[in-house]
């Protein structure tokens, strides 16, 4: 069944008081926007907070549920000893061919998404719920049905490759060649409903005073409101 209608019917049928009791909140942003740092803020603040990066690596573990596909497409160059995802290997293999990128995405994105709804459909404390998606933008399609609003923390490039350098020890080369395989700047702010600005000048309590405001004023208050309304 195609996860799309199958969620559908969960939320019109078993599922519909879970869609009365929870915003579903797009958290998103390119690599060194930041992003992680207002998950993370939002979290202490008692939002369940599902991250896709994180269940994209538990898929692609030793022996994780992805590593069969993953096998079958690419072969055993993109596999550590362990029965793991070779991230370093993969990596170049995506960088010398863009169609490399749109396949993995085919295999991986379902498995993440499927997960990511079976997690917000088993919490019903949270009054809203924020889906760390990094390449929400990427995957537009998939997700924007799922999402009651998208977030973009957003910075400029220039600031992400500055950011990107000192954490990780990239070279400027590779840290562009990143950015060329995740949405632009433009992009990812023509889907924003809301946009957390990270880029020059911004101190992390100025980032920690948007995200506050985002969750006092504009999440939590919205979801009061819809409580209201039914």
């Amino acid at each position: 069944m195609d996860l799309y209608i199958g969620l559908v019917l969960v939320f019109g049928g078993l599922g519909a008081n879970m869609s009365q009791t929870s915003l579903f909140i797009g958290l998103t942003g390119g690599i060194g926007s930041g992003k992680t740092t207002v998950s993370q803020y939002l979290a202490k603040q008692g939002i369940e907070v599902l991250d896709a990066d994180q269940i994209s690596r538990q898929l692609t573990a030793p022996n994780g549920l992805a590593m069969d596909q993953i096998r079958e497409v690419f072969g055993d160059t993109v596999i550590t000893p362990e029965n793991a995802l070779d991230r370093d290997a993969m990596r170049t293999l995506v960088f010398s061919n863009p169609e490399v990128k749109q396949r993995l995405e085919q295999i991986i994105h379902p498995l993440v998404q499927q997960e990511m709804i079976s997690q917000a459909l088993r919490l019903h404390h949270s009054p809203y719920i924020i889906f760390d998606i990094p390449l929400l933008i990427e995957s537009i399609n998939r997700y924007r049905p799922l999402l009651n609003r998208i977030c973009v923390v957003d910075c400029e490039p220039e600031v992400q490759i500055e950011r990107v350098k000192k954490r990780n020890g990239l070279s400027e080369q590779t840290i562009r060649q990143i950015l060329q395989t995740q949405a632009s700047r433009e992009t990812r702010l023509l889907y924003a409903d809301d946009v957390i600005y990270n880029g020059k000048g911004i101190s992390l309590d100025k980032l920690q005073e948007q995200a506050y405001n985002f969750h006092t004023v504009s999440y939590t208050h919205l979801r009061a409101h819809e409580t209201e309304a039914d």
